[in-house]
């Protein structure tokens, strides 16, 4: 299509729109001088191709305003159980008809606590006193070596020490006891008479007790001593120490040795 008759056809446009903003009273006859040429086929595709609508800008933005700061979610406070709502002197038993299968018991001394469990299951926990500044309890994997009802104390002048379960022959043992609310043994896991009691009734000698620091710190199991094998030759044994056989630690069942410490 030719410039002149883009022309023309932009001019017919524009005289419709006049048409229709004329009065209604306008006569048939200026409708007729108004009239447009006849537009070819394809000739008002062109033009409106030709007329774009204007392109309006996205409204400025400002990006560090429009992002929202993320407020980081404060922490949950943690729930406390049965176990931290305990006073000093306060424990919960589960009464079992049979006490069968592997006991764990497990003390905590950051939070003054003991747990007796009976196959994974917790059965028994209390509230402790450990050993104070100075005389603190030692942490570590210890097994109960020797159980009194009815323990009288060799250090400290003959203090009672009922349902006495002790873990070394150097003055550490469970015992009943006074509970503050803190350390304040020589040593010692004191524990409440009433609980002492029941965990006396359903230990056996060598049950393994474990003392920890606290729940992020683990001790480590020692390691086992290799058995020392029979040696045959030509030297006498009992006159190289290389070859003497190992001092093998003191039973509490010789009668001859002297009373452990406790």
């Amino acid at each position: 299509m030719g410039f002149g008759a883009g022309i023309r056809t932009l001019q017919g446009i524009i005289a419709l729109l006049l048409m229709t903003a004329m009065p209604a009273q306008a006569g048939t006859q200026g409708l007729e001088q108004a009239a447009p040429a006849p537009l070819e086929q394809g000739q008002l595709s062109d033009v409106a191709s030709q007329v774009t609508a204007p392109v309006v800008p996205p409204p400025a933005t400002n990006p560090s305003a429009s992002k929202t700061p993320i407020a980081s979610p404060a922490p949950k406070p943690r729930v406390k159980g049965p176990v931290d709502a305990l006073k000093p002197g306060q424990f919960r038993w589960a009464k079992q008809d049979v006490y069968e299968g592997p006991m764990k018991i497990v003390i905590v001394l950051d939070i003054q606590r003991i747990y007796v469990f009976q196959n994974d299951k917790l059965i028994g926990f209390s509230t402790i006193s450990s050993g104070k500044k100075g005389k603190e309890t030692p942490t570590g994997i210890f097994n109960i070596l020797q159980k009194n009802v009815d323990h009288k104390s060799n250090l400290y002048s003959n203090a009672p020490m009922p349902f006495m379960q002790r873990l070394t022959w150097d003055g550490i043992a469970i015992h009943g006891g006074y509970l503050p609310g803190y350390p304040a043994s020589h040593g010692c896991i004191r524990l409440p008479l009433a609980f002492a009691k029941a965990l006396f009734d359903v230990t056996q000698k060598g049950q393994e007790v474990v003392v920890l620091q606290d729940t992020s710190t683990p001790v480590k199991r020692p390691s086992p001593q290799p058995a020392t094998e029979a040696v045959t030759g030509a030297k006498d044994a009992t006159n190289d120490p290389a070859l003497s056989p190992p001092v093998l630690a003191p039973k509490p069942e010789d009668a001859s040795l002297p009373e452990p410490s406790v």
